[in-house]
């Protein structure tokens, strides 16, 4: 690939990523917390996704399924909760659709199932993707997970001109992956913790016993959506105890209700992280607005990263890093202050340079995410 061709399509990505990002505003119902969910069935219509081995069984229907039974357990169990599908039926959507889907509808949250296969009959179980470089220690972006990200994104190749659609971006070329990077580390936190409570839910109640953990992978309807996201795939068609326990009803029902589970976890993570009272409202009191202001140190951070790179690493274009270990992986933050406010009144300058970056508070060696819940003040945050 040509230079000049890489840097015209770098650029025309980052100005889709600068894009307003406010998944923390106040919603039309007014209050703050996690409002609207988006259960995106993959595959459907001419797409039928993976086969069984029969031809009996197809990815889109056992998908489909399982996206309706999780949606109704969440109406019937949160009514306040809007439940956006992308299909509710067997019809075919381009990637781009459903990403558009969960932007439009302002998501929260945004999960894509999926039914996985493989070429060997032996590979069975369940696992949790999220967007970012391959999984796999020491490859490129693309090379751990690439045919199952091939075959994922693969659906693009269905629609007309998807070169111009898709930005240049064509799933049979390992180069075209490295667009990904660019949103690593957006809602990586969130998008993470929600993976995570997925797998423990499915490994505790979920009727297949196989966990094969958490990735990181470059799926395009992860990369366009603007909210956590996270793409699971529930079973291996291509394996026979798999594929018999996906064709039962009541296993089906299972792997909804396991599903629905960690979204009630992570709903009420995510709702206690905006700092919500029981009767969800704002902690407004002076004493704790001085105690959440003052405490503690802050900073931007950029990127979140399975690779160390030295504090003088072209990425970082000259700006004073420092870098924080959280288990694997590393965290980049520039611009530490004690001073949030200061900080708040550069960040759409340092956020143009580092899309998807966001303000973080610094303890004890630890970064989390920096909110201050009474306004949106802007990308990111």
């Amino acid at each position: 690939m040509a230079k000049s061709t890489l840097n015209a399509r770098l650029a025309a990505i980052s100005l889709t990523l600068l894009l307003p990002l406010c998944g923390y505003c106040a919603t039309d119902g007014g209050g703050l917390g996690l409002k609207t969910i988006v259960i995106d069935a993959g595959h459907g219509g001419k797409d039928p996704g993976c086969i069984s081995r029969d031809g009996k069984t197809m990815e889109k229907d056992i998908a489909l399924d399982v996206a309706l039974k999780l949606g109704q357990l969440i109406k019937d169990s949160i009514p306040e909760v809007k439940v956006v599908y992308t299909r509710s039926k067997d019809i075919y959507l381009t990637l781009d659709e459903r990403a558009q889907t969960a932007n439009r509808n302002k998501a929260d949250l945004f999960l894509s199932i999926h039914v996985n296969a493989a070429d060997v009959s032996s590979a069975r179980g369940f696992s949790s993707h999220i967007l970012g470089q391959s999984s796999k220690k020491g490859r490129d972006t693309f090379a751990g997970n690439f045919n199952v990200c091939k075959r994922e994104n693969s659906v693009i190749l269905l629609e007309e001109d998807y070169s111009t659609k898709y930005q240049g971006f064509d799933p049979n070329d390992p180069e075209s992956f490295i667009f990904f990077n660019l949103m690593q580390n957006a809602y990586y936190e969130q998008s993470l913790n929600f993976a995570a409570m997925i797998n423990g839910n499915m490994s505790k109640s979920g009727p297949i016993s196989e966990c094969r953990g958490i990735h990181q992978d470059p799926f395009y309807v992860l990369w366009k959506t603007t909210m956590p996201s996270v793409l699971f795939e529930m079973a291996f068609i291509s394996n026979n105890s798999d594929l018999e326990l996906l064709r039962q009803e009541d296993k089906r029902k299972a792997i909804a209700s396991a599903i629905f589970d960690a979204f009630l976890e992570f709903k009420s993570q995510y709702d206690r992280s905006l700092d919500l009272g029981m009767d969800g409202t704002e902690e407004k009191t002076e004493a704790a607005a001085e105690r959440a202001e003052n405490a503690g140190e802050y900073g931007i951070l950029i990127s979140t990263s399975s690779r160390l790179l030295p504090s003088a690493d072209p990425f970082f274009k000259k700006r004073p890093v420092t870098v924080y270990q959280d288990g694997k992986y590393y965290r980049y933050v520039v611009e530490k202050s004690g001073d949030v406010e200061k900080l708040s009144k550069i960040f759409d300058e340092v956020n143009k340079e580092f899309p998807g970056s966001y303000l973080v508070k610094i303890e004890d060696g630890k970064v989390s995410r920096y909110r201050k819940t009474e306004v949106c003040t802007g990308v990111g945050q």
